[in-house]
């Protein structure tokens, strides 16, 4: 068996196939095949100001069980760690402004979270109110965007001052072109009811949590997840698993014969029973399209490229806000011309407690959208400037960093656009008729829940199948 790609998805794809007694003897050989040099994908560390700091994705929703399994299987388990504040903020008027915590899907659902929510102008809580008693009518099919549904149901400003940030900013995309189906299936419902948004959203809401059961909302693991990738892939080497870095695949072959499937690199040919390809859309298509059109269709899929700007500050000069971060509404002017171009702010020592050191604060800069690339103009150097600048701004701060690191994410995250999962649905029943499985963000959602558990059932696919074969 042959695992293409070692990212979470792929290494936790063969974590499952490999989970037979180490050194049995009628255990399948196992091969992941990564090109680039290191296994993880965008889990990664980096040392700044002298401390190991997770430079890309730092923690896990909790209430998702696969990655607390994973590393419980692990034996890593006595090194999760709960998520230290909660909430966060909005940047809205010039002024930080606490995000109610009573949003359904990033939404108002209540008359209260009107109240709560600061910042908002008077035509945009008239908006919203009338969906309340006099609601816009709005006919949707299988899929529609969250904006269209938003800005329908509760007017323009909340979807781009209060979703567009909330929603928006966890794919790096623009609310308009999200797929509701793929990413939000409870507001599509909401909104296929008719009816008050608000009033379907508060209706389909879970009943609050009895007091003090319902548990951290995130996890990571003392001394960072970017350690995760490659803990995985040594105890994978331990159970007899070969894990190949900088060695791209340059092509998957159907063959008749004892072995219906080749993967090709530029050394080797391996023949396998079945192969988990674990690889961003365009590779995918790439290596797979010759074989079905709903395979080379995955080569339309679009990324938005990221990047993340850590920096180390001394002692806050302002206080900071409550909760772990601050999120930016795209648009926002900025003093120097045109728009910010930080969309989130982190505040990574209040998040996780073995970051914390006395007379420094920790804070991460999100910046990159899908139809915002200009900071992939900037070098290094310049964007980290840029970024304290805008800090600065944020939370009125006048102190500078004392050190920095950038850490840019290509291809990015795919945009799961409007008729989105009809497309990977296609795909992946082409693959799986020619013996191969397909995992990863592209299918199964962004995260770190989400990747692991894409990879663990497309192993346990590929597992059925070949025991299934006569």
């Amino acid at each position: 068996m042959v695992v293409v790609g070692a990212g979470l998805s792929g290494l936790a794809a063969a974590w499952e196939l490999s989970g037979g007694a180490p050194g049995d003897p009628d255990a399948p050989r196992i091969e992941v095949l990564e090109a680039a040099p290191r296994v993880g994908g965008p889990l990664v560390l980096g040392d700044l100001d002298g401390q190991a700091v997770d430079l890309g994705p730092d923690g896990f929703l909790a209430r998702r069980p696969e990655a607390r399994t994973l590393i419980e299987e692990l034996g890593l388990g006595d090194d999760l760690i709960d998520i230290g504040a909660s909430g966060a903020s909005l940047w809205l008027r010039g002024e930080l402004r606490a995000i109610p915590r009573s949003l359904a899907l990033g939404v108002p659902a209540s008359r209260a979270a009107l109240r709560e929510l600061g910042g908002l102008s008077w035509h945009a809580r008239v908006a919203a109110w009338r969906d309340w008693l006099a609601p816009r009518a709005l006919h949707v099919g299988e899929d529609a965007s969250i904006g269209q549904i938003v800005r329908t149901k509760l007017g323009d400003e909340i979807a781009r001052s209060v979703v567009e940030p909330l929603v928006g900013g966890i794919q790096a995309g623009r609310i308009d072109d999200l797929s509701a189906a793929a990413l939000l299936p409870g507001l599509l419902a909401a909104a296929q009811r008719g009816g008050s948004l608000m009033r379907a959203l508060a209706a389909a809401a879970p009943p609050p949590a009895p007091a003090g059961a319902s548990g951290p909302a995130f996890h990571s693991l003392r001394g960072g997840l970017g350690a995760l990738p490659q803990t995985l892939a040594d105890r994978l080497v331990a159970r007899g698993v070969v894990v190949r870095t900088a060695t791209p695949v340059q092509a998957l072959r159907r063959v008749t014969g004892e072995h219906p499937l080749v993967v090709e690199t530029a050394t080797t040919a391996t023949p396998a029973d079945a192969v988990v390809v674990a690889t961003p859309a365009a590779v995918t298509a790439a290596l797979l399209g010759s074989w079905d059109p709903d395979l080379a269709a995955l080569g339309s899929i679009r990324y938005a490229a990221a990047a993340m700007v850590s920096a180390s500050y001394p002692e806050a000069t302002a206080p900071l806000p409550a909760g772990t971060g601050v999120l930016v509404p795209l648009g926002t002017p900025w003093a120097g011309g045109g728009t910010l171009i930080v969309t989130a702010l982190t505040f990574l020592d209040r998040k996780w407690e073995p970051l914390r050191q006395p007379g420094r604060v920790l804070v991460r800069a999100h910046v990159g959208r899908s139809d915002d690339q200009r900071y992939a103009a900037f070098d290094d150097e310049h964007l980290g400037a840029r970024v304290a600048d805008e800090i600065a701004l944020v939370l009125g701060w006048s102190s500078r960093p004392t050190a920095s690191r950038v850490q840019r994410f290509l291809p990015g995250l795919p945009q799961y656009t409007v008729g989105y999962a009809d497309l990977v649905a296609r795909a992946r029943d082409a693959a799986a008729r020619g013996g191969v499985d397909l995992a990863g963000s592209t299918y199964d959602g962004v995260g770190i829940p989400a990747s692991i558990g894409s990879g663990r059932r497309a192993a346990r696919a590929a597992l059925m199948r070949l025991a299934a074969r006569p």
